[in-house]
């Protein structure tokens, strides 16, 4: 059975959006706590972290830990600020509905699309990886087809009910989590010495190969750039709350515990790496660098063992991702800024939303049949700038909800951004100053180039729609 969509199920309802009397809620809310809790991992440890880290490393030395840790103090403030919205008010377009309420409907229109195409795009760079892993088990097979396999798969999964895309994703995600948490565990025990067959390294590796800083400030911020495309993906849990059967409660925790999973994951495993491994060791980027401290550690097949856990981490982020930008398509055309044909809902799954959303991944498998060996590089390289710009879209509705959330609504405030508004300043004045250190680089310059031209395009249109809207309003 069909429905169709409605302003009012996204938690607002804009003027000049279109509204279908007589529809109900189509969105099921079959996820819970334990699905979002891992959700808020599972679209964000996957080619950034496992792949993307070893270049970080090889460009920043030690330094990298630092990197890890300042972009991860961003994206705290980041969740922080969505969470208090999220939790206010919940709804499927999450930040995009947000910056709409806030700003202007042109705006949650940019948010809405950017973060759909980073998304969609993402879904393809998590693909190419996973293929990549899959030709080196089994030589001769084209990457195309693995890709093919993949997206078939994920795109099916994500057309059944909400229900089992959590299940698939906790499962995915706790299977990363314990890898990750077993890496540290005996990385800790081989840096205190105790680990059989190991001499703890003490500062050998981190002060003594160069120093912290080895390649100087430059380096440092090289790895500031790789650490922020590696934070990438963490909003989805905000994304999924409107589907959970509590979703202010669900959000708000999720949001939460954001400050240890970033301390442990991501800035406790580059500690470990950078400690056990010389930064320079060629592995790190060949093998990447857990499998290079596996090696030093003396586990047998490390490499391989890592490859089975970035396979599942590709895919946990592949499948997370679809799922996030269908439900971001979803939202936008209920509010009356996409094509209508997405509206319609089938069994609580915005089916036609999730199709459009694999359709790059789709072409993708051409793409990945033309240009093989430089399809991922390429995609990599497209969507740096673009969750930056995001995140600033974030700062500044939280800015402007919270004045009036205060004002009208207290009650409504069941997660507080810290230090308001001194902190949400620094959120955003940290965005900006990437962008800045992007735009310097000649290595990440076509990113804020594809980013501000994306930018530009997609304000002008949310714009002309706005105004289109408001004289027919009139």
């Amino acid at each position: 059975m069909s429905q169709t969509i409605t302003p009012e199920e996204t938690g607002t309802a804009p003027a000049g959006s279109p509204a279908d009397a007589g529809s109900t809620q189509p969105l099921s809310n079959g996820l819970k706590q334990r699905h979002l809790s891992m959700i808020a991992l599972g679209g964000v440890i996957g080619a950034g972290l496992f792949v993307g880290s070893g270049a970080g490393i090889a460009a920043a030395g030690p330094s990298i830990v630092l990197a890890y840790a300042a972009s991860g103090l961003l994206v705290m403030f980041v969740m922080r600020m969505l969470g208090e919205m999220s939790a206010a008010n919940p709804a499927s377009g999450s930040f995009s509905v947000h910056a709409e309420r806030a700003i202007g409907p042109w705006a949650g229109f940019t948010a809405g699309w950017m973060f759909w195409t980073l998304l969609c795009v993402g879904v393809a760079i998590e693909a190419i990886g996973a293929a990549h892993i899959l030709q080196g088990w089994f030589p001769g097979t084209p990457s195309w087809l693995w890709v093919l396999v993949f997206m078939a798969v994920f795109c099916g999964s994500n057309l059944a009910s909400v229900a089992r895309f959590g299940e698939f994703e906790f499962w995915f995600a706790a299977l990363k989590i314990g890898a990750i948490g077993l890496f540290l565990t005996l990385g800790v025990l081989a840096v205190l010495g105790v680990l059989p067959g190991t001499t703890a390294p003490g500062t050998t590796h981190l002060l003594g190969d160069g120093g912290f800083l080895p390649t100087g400030m430059s380096g440092l911020l090289v790895g500031v750039l790789a650490s922020v495309v590696a934070y990438g993906g963490l909003e989805t849990v905000t994304i999924a709350a409107a589907e959970s059967d509590d979703p202010v409660r669900g959000v708000a925790r999720a949001v939460r515990t954001t400050m240890w999973r970033i301390a442990v994951v991501y800035v406790g495993s580059m500690l470990m790496v950078v400690t056990l491994v010389p930064w320079h060791d060629p592995a790190v980027t060949a093998e990447g660098p857990y499998a290079a401290a596996l090696e030093r550690l003396g586990v047998p097949g490390a490499p391989q063992i890592m490859n089975v856990v970035i396979l599942v981490a590709l895919l946990s982020a592949m499948n997370a991702n679809i799922y996030g930008s269908s439900r971001m398509a979803y939202s936008l055309v209920a509010r009356g800024q996409g094509p209508r044909a997405l509206g319609k809902v089938s069994s609580g799954i915005p089916r036609r939303a999730v199709l459009a959303s694999c359709g790059f991944g789709f072409v993708t498998v051409l793409l990945s049949y033309w240009y093989p060996d430089t399809l991922f590089a390429w995609l990599l390289n497209m969507v740096g700038g673009v969750i930056l710009v995001v995140w600033g879209l974030i700062a500044v509705s939280q800015f402007v909800l919270r004045r009036r959330l205060e004002r009208e609504a207290p009650q409504q405030l069941v997660v507080r951004m810290w230090g308001f508004p001194y902190l949400t300043w620094v959120a955003l004045a940290g965005v900006v100053g990437v962008l800045g250190l992007m735009a310097w680089d000649p290595d990440t310059r076509s990113q804020v180039i594809f980013t501000g031209g994306l930018t530009v395009a997609l304000a002008a249109t949310g714009y002309a729609l706005q105004r289109r809207a408001a004289r027919a309003a009139d």
